[in-house]
């Protein structure tokens, strides 16, 4: 079965929108595009590197598949070539090859090659998607697209770097619609400018317990 990994650059208090430049997503007068530029350091781009040197799909909303098809599609890949940078040329390379599983109502124009409409109905085809075999299918930004994951208990593992930055307001990770369940820590490190590099599994359902006295009236 196929797994359905959901990994994000977060703040610390959740906010996940527009972590890659200052036009990226303004929606919502969103003012803080860009946040993970300045705090990046080499441990981040490692975690980022575990990912994507591994098999992967991507599943992506349309926004970010648009954010997407704008950008990576056009990165050079020629070690020859002027504006060469080797880690961007990796990432591209990936990212063209791979297939691009995308949620939309528009799937005429999902131009970039190895692009798939999920459907009208997402939900069933992502279970679908599940059942069958292949690489991970790793989510990337896709606020409104992760909630209905979580939302329907199809996400097999959480992967955050969570950014030492409050942003107030924004797109965030967890929506209401979260269906309760238990994670496991699987691993759990710090990089050098504090970004909190964290990996969660399913743990099962959510426990609850109590601090209170068995027998309050004895004390």
């Amino acid at each position: 079965m196929r797994k359905i990994v959901t990994m994000a650059f977060v703040s610390l208090d959740g906010v996940m929108q527009a972590p890659g430049g200052p036009d990226e997503d303004r929606s919502g007068g969103f003012a803080y595009g860009g946040w993970v530029e300045p705090l990046w350091d080499e441990a981040a781009g490692a975690a980022i590197d575990e990912v994507f040197d591994a098999p992967f799909d991507l599943l992506l909303g349309r926004r970010t598949w648009d954010i997407f098809a704008a950008y990576w599609p056009h990165i050079e890949t020629d070690p020859a070539a002027p504006g060469y940078e080797e880690g961007n040329a990796r990432i591209a390379t990936r990212f063209d090859a791979v297939t691009k599983y995308v949620a939309t109502h528009r799937p005429e124009s999902l131009t970039w090659k190895n692009s798939q409409w999920l459907g009208d109905d997402v939900v069933a085809r992502l279970r679908e998607l599940k059942r069958g075999d292949g690489p991970p299918l790793v989510t990337q930004g896709s606020s409104g697209l992760v909630h209905q994951l979580l939302a329907h208990d199809l996400v097999d593992e959480i992967r955050l770097l969570i950014f030492p930055v409050l942003l107030g307001r924004g797109k965030r990770f967890f929506g209401e619609g979260t269906k309760p369940a238990g994670l496991v820590l699987e691993r759990a490190t710090v990089s050098p400018n504090g970004i909190v590099i964290a990996r969660y599994l399913r743990g099962g359902e959510v426990r609850t317990g109590s601090f209170a006295p068995e027998d309050p009236g004895r004390r």
